[in-house]
């Protein structure tokens, strides 16, 4: 199979043009990044997006496989002497793997089944006979079937022969390419999932109630609701099945093979379809179905939790701010600790300001309360606290209460925020904590972490394997490798949308830039930490194992700021230089002179400056660049106020309308935090006051927004809300 047939089903696939189609294989082939391709070769592409990049990359990979799996069944076909012309030219043509594996079925190796061993009893011509049709019901039935009769292999009566005869049938039909595919979408057009609770789980009260005896189409359920079968199936509370139309399903099959209902061997045709259905077509085909949909599903949950990684991933930095970090306690205290703009940890102090459980400690509750504002009046006074993030966990609302007056008893300015801790002692414990910090306990390691996220999410949470930030849905159900390949193809496309200061970034996070990776990323804060801050991104180039290949990749995302060279704190890629050199130059400037000045931006006529390798496209982000370079492209901070006098899920009532943060966001609706330790639920149909299919479409995480409280299940802890105003 050529290269040009798989990208003219690239292009057929998705609908892109297939000379852009065909320019991104040939550079992701050579190694180039989704980021780098859709972003600086859009005259390649013909701007393709990143998304458009991806497909293709996960199609290219898809037709790989698929190429090289034929390869391996026509070796098999050919060892067998039964690769013909047209069936070769059949799997060439294939451009789907299950069809693929339904042609091969026939010829596929197979272990001892009562078919072979019927054929090897003599039988097989018998059952030719009887596919073949061709005897009418005059023909002495008995005469016929007693040529086949061989009592020396055991087949010594007339039952034994018609019944081994059924069995190569059936099996043949089960192997039939053409009948597995229109039962195939039989089954997925007209079946229902049917669960119901297992004996064991019948009369106890679980999560799954609503399953222990639910039917729906396949064509509609939804993946969120299999995935929650799976699992109930998994933890052995509910069984499943596919329910379709058994009878029609037969006939179906037997319409497809049987020329009439009046040859001799119609009773053993019917037998050999209803053995074929039972015994082998459906049982495989209902296993097959099921795990075809659970792949959709998966990827559905894989594509929210992506969604919403990336929503929290590019959550608004409060930027280069001093944070006190606080790990809120009640019976170990929480854990205050002071960062500075830079985000380099500067004090760490305990504190115990909750109420003890015994009434006879209030003496030493009051004298710790004393010394716990004591402590963050100094701490905030000394370092200029601008701003106090409290981990959203256990004792948090207790603590921002206390927090809160303290600020307001010393007339004290900084904000007070809640910041999600998911996650957080997940790198605590890590050994990059561990080389960070080898001196501070995992739990001030998380306060530096609650701290560092408020002021910069992004290059906190890229040491955290996405999996533990906390915005999934059955994220530990679904396929654990389409997880990590797409949660790390959504940090890459985060990280690199952002781009890094070359001078300031972790590791972690110059392991994402575009064509660096982490021994490069490891190299480079290396050879920053010997020589000094980079005055140029030319000085990459002094870093080992950074080539030109390398620079070409990841130099059009990185930063530097105050640099010998103004253009290092801009997207422009460095191969664009000289463009706008050239612009300075005729503009009677100097690039520093032309950087940020609109009014001399406004005098290009970016057509002057068109050649093969930098179009419009290309100039036109160019120029973009050039007014605001160094933008931060995330949205302003801005954070939810709670209610001070809401706490617990007990203060709240029907019709409240409170302010909140979205902390996730799933197929069926989005989950809100409105400060009372358990969040809320928005259903999908309280999200707008028009229809939506999505919750992305009006929502994401880390989003403010006023709820109105709906009902509240104290026992059950549910808080059921709307988006006020929808």
């Amino acid at each position: 199979m050529s290269g040009e047939k798989i990208i003219n089903w690239i292009s057929s696939d998705l609908s892109l043009p297939e000379t852009g189609v065909r320019n991104a294989v040939v550079m992701l082939s050579d190694g180039d990044t989704v980021p780098f391709i859709s972003r600086y070769r859009k005259e390649k592409t013909g701007n393709f997006t990143e998304i458009n990049v991806r497909d293709i990359a996960d199609k290219l990979q898809y037709y790989i496989e698929l190429e090289t799996r034929k390869e391996a069944v026509l070796k098999s076909i050919e060892d067998q002497k039964k690769l013909a012309a047209e069936l070769k030219k059949q799997i060439e043509e294939c451009k789907e793997k299950i069809k693929l594996e339904d042609i091969y079925l026939p010829y596929k190796p197979k272990r001892q089944t009562k078919a072979t061993i019927a054929k090897a009893n003599g039988l097989e011509p018998l059952a030719m006979e009887i596919m073949e049709q061709k005897l009418s019901m005059k023909e002495d039935r008995v005469k016929v079937i007693n040529k086949y009769l061989n009592p020396e292999k055991g087949v010594d009566t007339i039952d034994k022969a018609a019944s081994g005869a059924i069995d190569i049938i059936a099996e043949q039909l089960s192997d039939n390419a053409d009948i597995r595919e229109m039962l195939r979408n039989f089954i997925a057009s007209t079946g229902s999932i049917r669960s119901k609770a297992t004996k064991a789980a019948e009369n106890l009260k679980t999560k799954y109630d609503m399953y222990y005896d639910y039917n729906e189409p396949l064509k509609t359920i939804p993946g969120h609701r299999l995935l929650a079968i799976r699992r109930g199936s998994k933890e052995q509370v509910l069984s499943w099945k596919i329910i379709i139309d058994d009878e029609k399903a037969v006939d179906m099959i037997l319409a497809k093979v049987a020329k009439n209902n009046r040859s001799l061997f119609y009773p053993e045709l019917f037998t050999s379809v209803k053995t074929a259905y039972d015994r082998h077509l459906y049982p495989s085909l209902q296993v097959e179905i099921f795990l075809a949909k659970m792949d959709v599903a998966d990827k559905d949950a894989i594509n929210v939790f992506a969604t919403n990684a990336k929503n929290l991933l590019l959550a608004s930095p409060a930027g280069h701010k001093v944070i006190m970090g606080i790990d809120p306690g009640f019976r170990t205290g929480c854990k205050v600790v002071v960062v500075d703009a830079n985000g380099n940890f500067k004090e760490y102090r305990a504190i115990f300001p909750h109420k003890p459980a015994s009434k006879a400690k209030e003496a030493k509750e009051a004298k710790e309360a004393k010394e716990a504002e004591d402590i963050l009046v100094d701490l905030i006074e000394e370092y200029y606290v601008e701003l106090i993030a409290v981990g959203n966990g256990a004792a948090s609302k207790e603590t921002i209460t206390f927090v809160k007056a303290v600020l307001k008893r010393h007339n004290l300015t900084p904000k007070l925020v809640t910041v999600s801790e998911a996650g957080a002692s997940v790198y605590s414990a890590s050994p990059l904590a561990s080389r960070e910090f080898p001196d501070l306990d995992v739990t001030v390691r998380g306060a530096i972490s609650i701290a560092r996220r408020l002021q910069d999410p992004l290059a906190e949470l890229v040491k955290i394997d996405p999996k533990s930030i906390g915005v999934g849905q059955y994220q530990h159900d679904v396929n654990q490798m389409q997880l990590k390949k797409q949660l790390d193809d959504t940090v890459e496309s985060a990280v690199n949308y952002v781009g890094a200061n070359l001078n300031s970034a972790s590791t972690e996070l110059l392991s994402y830039i575009s064509g660096i990776g982490r021994i490069v990323a490891k190299n480079i804060v290396q050879h920053r930490a010997k020589n000094g801050s980079f005055k140029d991104k030319k000085g990459l180039m002094n870093v080992p194992l950074v080539g030109e290949k390398t620079f070409t990749q990841c130099s059009g995302f990185l930063r530097i700021t105050g640099g010998t060279n103004p253009l290092d704190n801009s997207a422009v890629h460095p191969e664009n230089y000289p463009i706008v050199e050239k612009m300075a130059a005729e503009l009677s400037v100097d690039v520093a002179g032309l950087v940020g000045n609109e009014e001399l931006i406004k005098k290009i006529d970016t057509k002057k400056y068109v050649a093969s390798d930098a179009g419009l496209l290309t100039l036109n982000d160019i120029m973009q660049e050039l007014k605001k370079p160094g933008a931060d492209p995330r949205k302003d901070f801005s954070t939810a106020r709670f209610s001070g006098e809401i706490n617990a899920l007990e203060d709240l009532k029907e019709n409240m309308v409170l302010n909140g943060t979205v902390t996730n966001v799933t197929n069926f609706g989005a989950f809100v935090d409105i400060g009372v330790h358990q969040d809320g639920l928005v259903h999908i149909s309280k999200l707008s006051s028009k229809f939506i299919s999505n919750p992305h479409e009006v929502i994401c995480v880390g989003e403010t927004l006023k709820v109105k409280v709906l009902k509240v299940d104290v026992e059950l802890k549910r808080i059921s809300l709307e988006v006020a105003g929808a």
